[in-house]
């Protein structure tokens, strides 16, 4: 068997680069073409995803701001209403109070009240009322000190102005007086 038998390409056969046919190289060449034409359209469907979610994201974003603006715009709204009974009753009293006795005015302050504890039972709203506890100056403001024979010292012996929180987040403190050793005498 002779070497040009044994392979049959000639240019291999004198140590070159294999010569296509005039066939396979318009083959290879619409080949070429089309993968640069599926590179360019992938690339552009790829622009067109990243727009098209660029712009989701940004109506995504625009809806939350609204969503946000509108919750704090109205956020105070149910607690309004709650209290709108309570002003009602406050102007009763205060149309009636020319002509009325002390204990209907007396009456008249409790409910007005009630509706007042009733709406701040509804959203969370906790008194601090800490007449007998430890001092905290966390949730206390300390007024002054008085020497107490019947209290403990550093403990809260009188409530000046009652303390308030919301969903356990202190909105004004409770101002007190606190109870010191009792003085020798």
């Amino acid at each position: 068997m002779s070497e040009t038998d044994a392979n049959p390409d000639p240019a291999a056969a004198h140590g070159g680069a294999p010569e296509f046919s005039g066939d396979l190289h318009c083959e290879l060449e619409r080949l070429r073409g089309e993968l640069a034409g599926m590179q360019a359209q992938a690339a552009g469907q790829q622009r067109e995803l990243a727009l098209r979610n660029a712009a989701e994201l940004d109506n995504i974003r625009r809806r939350a701001a609204r969503d946000v603006e509108q919750a704090h715009r109205f956020a105070l709204e149910k607690f309004v209403q709650e209290l709108l009974p309570v002003r009602d009753s406050l102007e009763l009293a205060a149309a009636s109070g020319r002509t009325a006795d002390a204990a209907a005015l007396a009456a008249g302050q409790e409910a007005t009240l009630k509706l007042l504890a009733r709406a701040f039972e509804k959203f969370a709203v906790q008194v601090i009322d800490p007449v007998g506890v430890p001092f905290d100056p966390e949730r206390h403001e300390a007024m002054a000190m008085q020497p107490s024979a019947t209290a403990e010292p550093g403990s809260v012996l009188q409530v000046v102005q009652r303390g308030y929180e919301l969903n356990g987040r202190l909105l004004r403190p409770a101002r007190v007086i606190v109870a010191s050793e009792p003085r020798g005498d």
